[in-house]
This record gives structure tokens, sequence and C-alpha cells, in this order.
């Protein structure tokens, strides 16, 4: 047995350095505690181990809300990125989405460096073998060299890293993302020594092929945008990289030859032959299981993506596979601008554990161990958004907790990294739980271009949010109130230039004078047409003037939507006792009452999404807790 000794003491201990790790410790740090960031090895850093990407549909508003909270995945993307576009700009902003391919090597690199400088905050080599408990309380942790560091809360964020093994054809191995070591130990004492429900998740990668072997003239370029668009809000336009500066990606498919190879070789297939036990996503599957599911798809889309500015490396976004090597080679050979491609790296699919994460309190604090805290691929989640969000959100609990003061829980309302959450602690999740606008009921009011209205002042009152960022976040608020304001009183006359202008335009000839912002909401109609005739006396940025034209244009939706988190509200004001008796309610079914006990919601709008409890059940409950006569239940 390794002779253990004392190796220090912090406020936090972080466990792992991958993207919910690094928002944690940064976090944690930034408020003020003393803070150890310890990782398998500090050369991964915020590592990339799949897409060599951030952002998209839904992911992409995690980004900008973790940036107005203060986090550092905006900032760090910003810096690092080669090409940058919005999606879904032909559609409504509440599904618009910025994403952008990273420089993986300079997006790990620069984020170690934040860290290295970050004042309370220290990087350290170590395998967390085992946990400190003390009285039910979790006091630091146990490396496997007998480290021992103490702290008054600890925070994990191990991912993959966790028992995981790699999974190539009939070969399978214990290693962590990217052959790096696997953490052997500590998810296994969490399962044996602490009680905690561990389950396997599986995730998968593609083959990377070298880039000077691809036949570009057989694919489809994807360039970047020539707007500029950014992830951070302390990012200014003139820093943007101009789009013949930008690296393009290249479209392709797959095709019938290609179906034809995976189909002939499904017996060796690790996912059919047994030799996979963990579950994998719904929303990111192998391109055998895409083969058996979509039978009746003749192609799938193949993106190629350069893994950064001077590596030869592409990833074939949408081919994740852990086919035998020889018959991933057949695959990508069959492929258009593939047929000569070499492969630098197979594809591989890696299993990994999971603490289910119906063990959690809302703060991610486990209901298992006080001050021990869980966030990232560790709770079930797949994707780096998700990752980093989660640990921000952690850490900032955390911290909050040492301080003696009220946990922060971002509402359903406020923004996705709310929906995930509440998705997490009050449904728990049987899949890698991706993150889609679709999960989201007020997703009108969780757009990209209003994260920094929505959550800045948080940020400014946990201590995240700098001088010099939240005085830009009035300027704007303050510019966005003022325009607003001066087109809803601004009336337009029908003069002869602004009738040929509408009529230019495809719209209809104004009858009479008409308010500025009511012309605006004509869906032909954009804000610079509007300020041709209603010039402002400031020349704002161009988000003052997305936000203004978006809050005229959704005005009537926006308010529906927000009536109905009005009534969500009401709900979640009734609060129910922590130690409540759920065996003491009558009428409430079994099933219900079970499951209302499992996750122990903390009001009566998280109960009705519990699933299992049915209108019925809550309605019940509601009664009973407007009775003032809850019976609690004792030395809970």
């Amino acid at each position: 047995m390794v002779e253990q000794f004392a190796a220090g003491d912090y406020d936090v201990v972080v466990v792992g350095a991958g993207h919910a790790g690094c928002e944690a410790a940064l976090a944690t740090a930034r408020m003020g505690q003393k803070t150890l960031l310890i990782t398998i090895s500090i050369d991964m850093v915020a590592f990339m181990p799949c897409n060599p990407s951030i952002g998209g549909p839904a992911k992409g508003v995690v980004v900008r809300e973790i940036d107005a909270l203060g986090g550092e995945m905006g900032v760090n993307i910003d810096k690092t990125y080669i090409q940058m576009r919005m999606l879904n700009i032909g559609k409504g902003p509440a599904v618009r989405a910025l994403r952008a391919q990273a420089d993986k090597e300079a997006y790990a690199r620069t984020m170690r460096q934040t860290i290295e400088n970050q004042e309370n905050l220290d990087l350290r080599q170590g395998i967390v073998s085992d946990l400190i408990v003390e009285d039910g309380q979790c006091r630091g942790v146990i490396t496997e060299t007998g480290a021992v560091f103490r702290s008054q809360a600890v925070i994990l964020t191990v991912g993959t890293a966790a028992r995981g093994e790699i999974i190539i054809g009939d070969l399978k191995y214990s290693s962590g993302p990217n052959n790096s070591q696997a953490a052997t130990e500590l998810t296994k004492n969490l399962a044996e020594k602490y009680g905690f429900d561990i389950v396997r998740f599986k995730t998968g990668t593609p083959p990377r092929v070298a880039k000077d072997s691809v036949d570009y003239d057989q694919t489809s370029i994807q360039p970047g945008d020539e707007a500029p668009h950014h992830f951070s809000f302390l990012s200014d336009d003139e820093d943007y990289l101009p789009a013949d500066e930008q690296i393009p990606c290249w479209l392709t498919y797959t095709n019938e030859g290609t179906h034809e190879i995976i189909r002939e070789n499904l017996d060796r297939a690790p996912m059919f032959t047994g030799i996979v036990d963990g579950v994998g996503a719904r929303y990111c599957p192998s391109i055998e299981d895409k083969i058996v599911r979509f039978a009746d798809k003749d192609k799938h889309q193949l993106f190629l993506e350069p893994e950064g500015r001077y590596t030869n490396e592409i990833y074939v976004q949408g081919l994740s596979t852990s086919m035998p090597e020889e018959v991933q080679e057949a695959m990508i050979h069959s492929i258009k601008g593939l047929e000569n491609a070499r492969i630098m790296r197979d594809g591989y699919a890696i299993e990994y554990d999971v603490v289910r994460p119906n063990q959690l309190k809302v703060t991610f604090e486990t209901k298992h161990i006080d001050n021990l805290y869980t966030a990232g691929q560790t709770n079930g989640t797949s994707g780096y958004e998700e990752a980093a969000g989660q640990g921000l959100y952690a850490g900032i609990n955390a911290a909050l907790k040492i301080q003696s003061k009220d946990p922060f829980i971002i509402g359903r309302d406020e923004g996705y990294i709310g929906v995930m959450v509440d998705d997490l602690v009050t449904k728990g999740t049987t899949e890698p739980y991706r993150l889609l606008t679709s999960r989201a009921e007020y997703r009108l009011l969780l757009r990209h271009d209003n994260a920094d209205l929505r959550l800045t002042e948080y940020g400014r009152q946990l201590g995240l949010v700098t001088d010099e960022r939240y005085q830009r976040y009035l300027f704007e608020q303050n510019a966005v109130m003022s325009e607003l304001n001066r087109l809803q009183t601004t009336r337009l006359k029908p003069t002869a230039d602004l009738q040929a202008y509408l009529e230019d335009k495809g719209s209809a000839r104004l009858k009479d004078g008409i308010l500025a912002a009511d012309l605006l909401k004509r869906p032909e109609l954009k804000i610079a047409d509007i300020l041709k005739f209603a010039p402002s006396d400031t020349d704002y940025p161009h988000e003052v003037w997305d936000q203004v034209e978006i809050q005229v244009k959704y005005a009537g939706y926006i308010e529906k939507a927000q009536r109905n988190v009005d009534k969500l509200h009401r709900m979640e004001s009734k609060v129910i006792p922590e130690d409540i008796d759920w065996e003491a309610i009558e009428g409430i079914a079994t099933e219900a009452r079970q499951r209302l006990a499992e996750i122990g919601p903390r009001t009566l709008a998280q109960a009705s999404r519990v699933s299992g409890v049915n209108p019925a059940d809550i309605s019940i409950l509601a009664v009973y807790l407007q009775s003032g006569k809850v019976k609690r239940v004792e030395n809970i």
C-alpha cells in the first residue's frame, strides 16, 4: 500500500481539467477560493478529443451564457478559431446558432495559459483514486501516489477517463480519451465505498485523414462568414478574421458502396457483437448505427473539418465508428474525395463511468456526500459546451456554499444551462444527454443574441464579471432601451420618398403616418430600412441594432412566452420542504411517490417535471402543501 502524505490544503479541489474542470476551477478561483485543479495529464488541459468545434444549435447559446456569467469558453474560442459561421440565419432568432471551428492545439494551449496565470489557482498533474469523507462530508482527495489534498469542497469532472476503455474492432483496452491514461479507481470507489449508482455510457470519434490526401474537387466548400460574429461579449469586430483568412470545411457524403461495406461487416462491429456494454448517444450515433437505424437513407452527410491551422489532420465529422481498422480504411476509400485518403488516426469508441444525475441536488452537490459536486460527462452529458456550462455552475455553487451564501439556480426560463441542470437532476438520463433547442419550452426567450441581457447581472453579483465587462453591458442595455423608446415614439409620414422606398421593397404603401416601430414589424423590412427614414444620433454597434430589431419584430411572441413564464414562476414559488415525508401524502400514485422521494424536487414546478408524476398527483401535492400541515421526516 502506498504511504500517504499531506500535500496541501485548499478551499476547492477540482478533479479533471477538461472543459468542465477548467470552468469550475476558474470560477472558484475568481470567486476568491484557493483552488487546486488536478488532472491526469497537464498536456491535455482543455483538450478536444472529438470534433474540433465549439457551438451549434443550443450549444452555441450555452457558450454565450457561460460568457455572460464570466466564464472562459467564449473568450478562449474567440482567440483560437479558424472559422466562424452563424447557422440557421434564414430562420427565426430562437434557432440561430453560432459555430466555430477551433484550432485544437491553440485552444488547449490558450486555456492552459489562462489557468496558469489565474490567481488562487494551482494546476497539478496526478491521478485521484479516492475521496476523504468525514461525517458524511467530502474533505479532500487522495491520489494514486499517496498525496492527500484536503479541502472544503471537491468537484469531480473526470469525463471519459473514468474507467475508460477504448474499442476498435475486437480490441478493447483501458484508456482515457486519445490514448491517455484512464482513472481506474475513483468511480470504482464511488460505487463500492460510497454507494453511488454508476452506469456505463459510450461515445466515439471518426477517423482522421491527412488533408493533403483529400481530393477537394469532389467535395463542396463550406466557407466561414464575412460578417463578424463572436461568442464573447468582450470581442471586437475589428479582431474578426477576414473570410479569406479563415479555413474552410468541406462537404461530402457516404454512398451505397459505403453502406454495403458496413452491412457486410456488421458481424465485426463491436456495438453489435456485444463488446460494447455502454449506452451510446441517440443524437450522435456511429455510422454503423445510422446504416442499421436509417436503412432507407441512400447517403449521409460528412463534413471534413480541419483540426487546426498548422496540422495535417482532417476530422471526418459524421463517420464516428469503432469498426476494425481495415474496415474503416475501406469505408474511407469508398467516399467521394477520400478515395486516396490516408488515415492518420483510427476512429474508436470509448466506454466510461457516469454518476447517475438523479443523485444530485439542483446545485450539483451530491445527495450522498455533502460538499461533493460532479459536472460534465461525469453527469451523463455529451459535448464540450454542456460540460463547460456544468463546470461553471458547479464551481459557482461550491464557492457559494463555502462562503455560506445562498445557492445559484438558473431557471428554465433564464438559460439553456438551467434547462440542462433541471433535466439532469429532475429526469435523469439513460443515455448521453445532449442539449437541443426542443428541450427548452421558452426558447424564444433563450436566444444567442440576448444571453448578456439575461445573465450578466448574475455574473456581476457573483463577482465573475469585471468592471470593464459590466460597463459595456450597461452601455448596450441602455442603448437598446433608448432606441426602442425612440422608435416607439417616432411617427413617420407617408412622404413620396418613403412610399417609393416601400414599393421598391415590395411593402404596402402607407395610408397615414405610422410609428417607426410598427413599420419595422413588417417582415420584409429590416432595421437598416427604418433607419434611413428615422436615423439615430448615435452610431451604435450592430449588436444593438440586432437586439432592437428582434425585440420589435417578435414582441407579440416574446410577450406570450413571458406570460407562460409568469405561470411557471407561480409554481416555482411553492417550495417543497427538503425533509417532507412523501409517504404521509394520501392519494398520490405509488410510482409518483417513489419518483418524488428519489428526486426530492425543490418546488411544485420541478415536481411536475418528474417522469412518472401526472397532473392529478401534482394537484394533490399542491393542496397538501397549501394546507400547511406538512409532515416531515425526522433526522433526514
